[in-house]
């Protein structure tokens, strides 16, 4: 309750309204009770609380000038005698300047110190002496006012900053999500596609039925962690244990040998990658794989990961039927952007020499 209420008192539009209110009853207070040692009549004085309440129902443009007006109408007619009034002249420069929807406010600034000016310049010339003061209470007003303004923007600027942070940070999870979603349920249903091809053909068919189903499970079981982050998008993300390299050959490999392509699998035994950075390297190889199980009809397909100083290669080629001459970036290659991205790294997609297609990455290892 108390960081509640100590928010609220920070809300720039309800000190707003405590600002002007207090000089409201400042200006009014000073103006309704002065009596004399004016150069006008107290009662043209008395003039700019009405006007000043009138200036409301104008735009702040029109409000700007109303106040600037009646500022430099007060302190103009001020005297050594009614001081006072220097307080009412800086409470009309303060709203002035606050009102101003210019960049960088200078009416009440100008029109109070030209006011200010004229009444020291007629004391000076009526021999009074040397009256100062309005020219202070002028200055101090427009100072309160600048505060004011920039403490009202930082305070927006720093809201909107939060907001445009939860949005990133809402999209990023978002796109991770589609991400996952692709690159995990995706390459389970295509498993089973193949699992279920292959199982047409072979003299056992209920190992296939067994396959299928197990690529089913798990296909599932991670969906159900995936609908459980859109539920609460505050949890992790986590689909089933953090991969393995050795996975690539254990269980990415897996669809196309049942195809009936012959897939080699070179990794480097310490390429020097982070938990993040094998999970990378991970995907990129599942979707390229993936890739070649769908649309490359290959007979061979290698990946080979090497580490070359400070980054990691990892290449994915086969001798298929190659990429189309202008191959349309889905989820799949837009994923693989992603990650790398992420990563600091580079990538390419491009046509194997004598035939096929080539999924290049170089990624930084991790630093020690």
């Amino acid at each position: 309750m108390r960081t509640r209420n100590r928010e609220r008192w920070r809300d720039p539009e309800r000190v707003r309204r405590v600002a002007y209110g207090a000089a409201g009853l400042i200006i009014a207070g000073v103006v309704t009770t002065v009596e004399g040692g004016l150069s006008v009549p107290a009662g043209w004085v008395r003039l700019v609380v009405p006007i000043g309440l009138g200036a409301l129902a104008l735009r702040p443009a029109y409000r700007t000038l109303v106040f600037a007006v009646c500022a430099g109408f007060v302190a103009m007619v001020s005297t050594g005698e009614s001081v006072q009034l220097g307080l009412a002249a800086a409470g009309l420069v303060f709203l002035s300047t606050c009102e101003d929807p210019a960049r960088r406010p200078w009416l009440g600034w100008v029109v109070g110190l030209t006011g200010a000016a004229g009444t020291l310049t007629v004391a000076l010339l009526d021999q009074r002496g040397l009256y100062e003061q309005p020219i202070g209470f002028v200055t101090a007003g427009y100072l309160l006012g600048v505060l004011f303004r920039s403490w009202s923007r930082g305070h927006a600027l720093t809201r909107e900053a939060g907001e445009l942070r939860g949005q990133a940070a809402w999209l990023e999870q978002r796109t991770n999500l589609a991400r996952e979603l692709h690159d995990v349920v995706g390459h389970h249903v295509t498993a089973m596609v193949v699992q279920a091809e292959a199982g047409q053909f072979s003299a056992d068919p209920g190992a296939a039925l067994r396959a299928i189903a197990d690529s089913g499970r798990t296909a599932l079981s991670e969906l159900d962690t995936l609908v459980v982050h859109l539920r609460d998008p505050d949890a992790a993300i986590a689909v089933s244990a953090p991969p393995r390299l050795s996975d690539i050959d254990e269980l990415l490999a897996q669809p196309l040998r049942q195809q009936g392509v012959t897939v080699r699998v070179g990794l480097d035994p310490e390429p020097g990658l982070d938990e993040i950075g094998v999970l990378t390297v991970y995907r990129i190889a599942q979707e390229a794989l993936t890739n070649v199980a769908r649309h490359a009809r290959a007979t061979v397909a290698c990946v080979e990961l090497v580490r070359v100083g400070d980054r990691v290669r990892l290449r994915v080629s086969d001798d298929g039927i190659g990429p189309p001459p202008a191959p349309t970036r889905g989820s799949g290659l837009l994923g693989i952007e992603e990650r790398v991205r992420a990563r600091g790294g580079s990538w390419e997609l491009s046509r194997r020499p004598g035939g096929g297609t080539v999924v290049q990455a170089d990624l930084p290892v991790a630093k020690p």
